[in-house]
């Protein structure tokens, strides 16, 4: 019968006693040394996967049940191994496949972008109080800036809070809403001036009444991003210093182009500065020019009248007193044309002209080269260089910087042995190889100790088990063969391993008990179904 104990003659055993029984039966017995070994076996597989297997990281912290979905089976199409953290949740993939993911999933838009507010208040369990819900509103709209400044190029993450208090009927206790802004940055890459900027005034306008003064910006490091943007002398300073930054970077990649090949890549160093003019000028300016003029228009006007003679005599007197008396003069008189009369004239004349007119308005660009001063030193190699060398490398460095002596550049090009650099390398027990090793060399030093330390003392158990089996029962074949009247049971039979002493156990039987062999000999040949 089915039962957790067994009866026997009206007693009932207990569990270890039935199953040292079990365990003592011969089949069982004889199992034994192969089931350890099996077991040292599993044992050592799961040994190694529990070791050799590479550390697991999480692939993304805090993602909604539809993006983890979506994730997974991208990661299963890519064929990507991942596991599920039962606590978190969290998809975990190996350290050796994590980037790999990451740029996969980057590729394929994912994951999707957080919820949002409306999301959020779908969330909210009903009878939620008005604290909660303006919570899970502020939480909702930092999720959305962050997600929103993330799309700028150069940031890898961003996270947002926003210290925004609740309108207040007083004026009084009303306060300034503020912001922070925490970004981390790819890998080498820096955020300019003008994208630190439009975080700031990014932020300041999504949220009513935050005032860009109030928004601070820190990368990952701990540098404060927005700390000069309210001051404009400050930010014009640091816009010339980056001005002046990428020009003296630009003649050092212009000389490190053009030295390179010629004398080799660690045998010299270039240091240029660039002095450079920020000063802005604006004139305007008006001329005439003395040539450029054109006669416009002219006008004359002449004028002639007919004046009456002019009178004589003395005013008052009459007309009509005689003529005085006459003489006699030996000089002829003027004769005068008869009609002409003496005339008055007058003559007028304008002139226009059109005058030339330059208006010239002209403004000095900021930013310009005012002098430069370049400082080239070269490495000496097993030969000096000699000084008509060095004159050429000096002519190379003053045409690739474009110099010119009148606006003061200064080139120096000199020759000196380098000191060795010491580089600080990392001792040998932190490279990326030793943890490898060590830990595949645990792994190995597990399953050796488990092979030699339970494997092998079963393997000499099962072997000397076997041995004394074997002589025991080559004993009682011999004593059977002596006297064929002793019984052989099934279980020496079964318990044989050589199969000739097997035979002669079965030829024994057959002579002892030959109504048992005939009827086993029967129902073999009617087989199960006629039984």
């Amino acid at each position: 019968m089915a039962s957790d104990l067994t009866v026997i003659s009206g007693r009932t055993l207990p569990i270890p006693a039935r199953l040292r029984g079990i365990v003592d039966q011969p089949l069982v017995r004889r199992s034994l040394p192969m089931l350890g070994l099996t077991g040292v076996g599993l044992a050592a597989v799961l040994a190694w996967m529990a070791i050799s297997a590479p550390a697991q990281k999480p692939l993304f912290a805090g993602l909604a049940d539809g993006d983890k979905a979506a994730v997974a089976a991208a990661l299963d199409v890519a064929g990507v191994k991942y596991r599920i953290d039962g606590d978190s949740g969290a998809l975990d993939v190996s350290t050796d496949d994590y980037h790999r993911a990451r740029m996969l999933l980057a590729g394929q838009g994912l994951p999707k972008s957080a919820p949002g507010a409306s999301a959020a208040l779908d969330a909210l369990p009903i009878g939620a109080s008005h604290a909660l819900e303006g919570e899970r509103l502020r939480g909702a709209r930092e999720t959305d800036l962050a997600r929103t400044v993330e799309a700028i190029d150069g940031v890898d993450s961003a996270k947002i809070h926003l210290a925004v208090e609740a309108p207040s009927l007083f004026v009084r206790d009303r306060v300034k809403s503020s912001a922070s802004v925490m970004v981390t940055l790819t890998a080498g890459r820096t955020l300019s001036d003008a994208q630190v900027q439009a975080i700031v005034h990014l932020v300041a306008s999504s949220v009513n009444g935050l005032n860009a003064d109030d928004v601070a910006v820190v990368d990952q490091s701990g540098h404060l991003l927005s700390a000069d943007m309210s001051n404009p002398l400050a930010a014009e300073a640091a816009r010339q210093l980056d001005l002046q930054n990428k020009v003296e970077g630009r003649y050092r990649d212009a000389l490190s182009r053009l030295l390179s090949p010629v004398v080799g890549t660690d045998a010299f160093t270039a240091e240029v500065h660039a002095d450079l003019n920020f000063d802005e000028r604006q004139a305007t300016r008006e001329s005439y020019p003395e040539g450029d003029r054109a006669l416009r228009q002219e006008q004359s006007h002449w004028t002639s009248a007919d004046g009456a003679p002019p009178a004589v005599g003395i005013p008052g007197t009459l007309s009509n007193t005689p003529p005085p008396a006459s003489t006699v003069s030996t000089t002829p008189p003027v004769q005068s044309q008869p009609g002409v009369t003496p005339a008055k004239t007058s003559e007028d004349s304008t002139r226009n002209f059109e005058l030339g007119r330059e208006v010239s308005v002209s403004r000095v660009a900021s930013g310009q080269v005012r002098r430069l001063s370049v400082a080239v030193a070269l490495k000496d190699g097993a030969k000096k260089r000699t000084g008509v060398e060095i004159a050429a490398l000096d002519a190379l460095v003053k045409g690739a910087i474009g110099f010119d002596p009148a606006r003061g550049d200064s080139v120096i090009v000199t020759s000196r042995p380098f000191q060795p650099v010491m580089v600080d390398s990392p001792a040998w027990w932190q490279a990326d190889w030793v943890f490898v090793a060590g830990r595949n060399l645990a792994a190995i030093v597990v399953i050796t100790l488990l092979i030699f330390g339970i494997g092998r003392p079963l393997l000499k158990r099962r072997n000397v088990a076997f041995e004394a089996r074997r002589i025991e029962i080559a004993g009682l074949i011999s004593s059977e063969l002596q006297e064929p009247q002793s019984d052989v049971t099934l279980g020496m039979i079964e318990a044989t391993p050589v199969y000739a002493d097997r035979v002669e156990l079965v030829r024994s039987f057959v002579r002892a008990n030959p109504a048992r062999a005939a009827l086993v000999v029967r129902n073999l040949v009617k087989g199960p179904e006629n039984a």
